[in-house]
């Protein structure tokens, strides 16, 4: 990766700049009340992020979650595409640009336009992009704007779409996602990994399908997800490094914490998804390993690596929860 894409360090480095004054006790307890309150209504006119202090806290709380997520979700369409790259994208929801960090990091050089109902959150994720250094995301464009039914959207290589259909109702997510799809070449969404996140996520897939997208990543088809529905949820886990507010609000004193989410990758142009997806935590066990894997012709199976398996059995080893399996097989 080029050295001068931003990093996570960089964002958290950016975003403790601008915690400065604000007392940690002020901050946490910013925090605190947002995730109270923060409920699955549609903001509008009045928006949850009131003022630059509950901006502040709140996006160093969670951006570098996001940030993590949506890389995540970027690096399984680079996988997919790895020929393709943006020239143009547009953050929808995108608050205080999370995600355009992460699509800053991924490619250089996309022009980016962030849209986002609240003027607090826009006016720091300027001042976030401007602390960046990083002249794609000191050139994008941070506009306000409704989010969802009614909304029109010039046309786009790459659309991001994250953390933001759980804020809004059924219609307007619908409305979202095929203005989305008409508008982009590539339109990634990203929930968190709860069964709720992920029933939006699948709504999302089948709307993007009918659309006649392909899906990319995670799943290696754009058939019907072979889980049934109420049974389980298809999530993956990102590695987010825990600033000291992450500790004060949550206590406990672990360097990290693992984020979970759901995501959905879906392109206009040809892709090569993986032959498998490894879709939870690999198992080791003496002398084998066991992996959850979603597959092109199998659907939903257990493989069993084991010793006498050789190099796959190395390979098992050193798998991680939503790689491709078996490594390097497509493409």
């Amino acid at each position: 990766m080029n050295a001068t894409l931003p990093t996570a360090e960089d964002l958290r480095a950016a975003l403790a700049g601008l915690l400065d004054g604000l007392p940690p006790k002020q901050a946490a307890q910013a925090v605190e009340r947002l995730i109270a309150n923060y409920r699955g209504t549609t903001p509008t006119d009045a928006p949850v992020l009131r003022d630059r202090s509950d901006v502040a806290a709140y996006a160093a709380y969670r951006m570098p979650a996001t940030f993590e997520a949506v890389r995540a979700a970027l690096a399984a369409l680079q996988e997919a595409a790895p020929d393709w790259a943006p020239a143009t994208h547009t953050d929808i929801g995108g608050g205080t640009g999370a995600a355009s960090w992460a699509v800053a990091g991924t490619w250089e050089g996309p022009r980016t336009t962030v849209l986002d109902w609240a003027e607090p959150a826009l006016a720091l994720g300027r001042e976030l992009a401007r602390l960046s250094g990083v002249p794609a995301l000191r050139a994008a464009e941070w506009r306000r704007a409704r989010i969802g039914a009614g909304q029109e959207l010039a046309p786009t290589d790459l659309i991001t779409v994250s953390y933001v259909l759980k804020e809004l109702t059924a219609d307007v997510r619908a409305a979202l996602v095929d203005t989305a799809a008409a508008a982009a070449q590539a339109v990634v969404v990203v929930e968190p990994g709860t069964p709720d996140g992920y029933a939006r996520i699948i709504e999302a897939r089948d709307r993007l399908i009918a659309a006649g997208l392909k899906v990319a990543a995670p799943c290696p088809h754009s058939e019907a997800c072979p889980i049934e529905p109420g049974t389980d949820w298809c999530h993956f886990s990102a590695r987010v490094s825990r600033s000291s507010l992450h500790r004060q609000v949550k206590g406990g004193s672990l360097p990290y914490e693992d984020e979970k989410f759901s995501y959905v990758v879906a392109t206009r142009f040809g892709t090569e998804p993986v032959p498998a997806r490894i879709t939870r935590k690999p198992q080791i066990r003496k002398g084998q390993v066991l992996l959850d894997l979603c597959t092109r012709d199998e659907a939903l199976r257990r493989a069993t690596v084991t010793k006498r398996h050789g190099e796959l059995y190395r390979a098992a080893r050193d798998v991680a929860w939503g790689d491709e399996w078996p490594p390097g097989e497509h493409g």
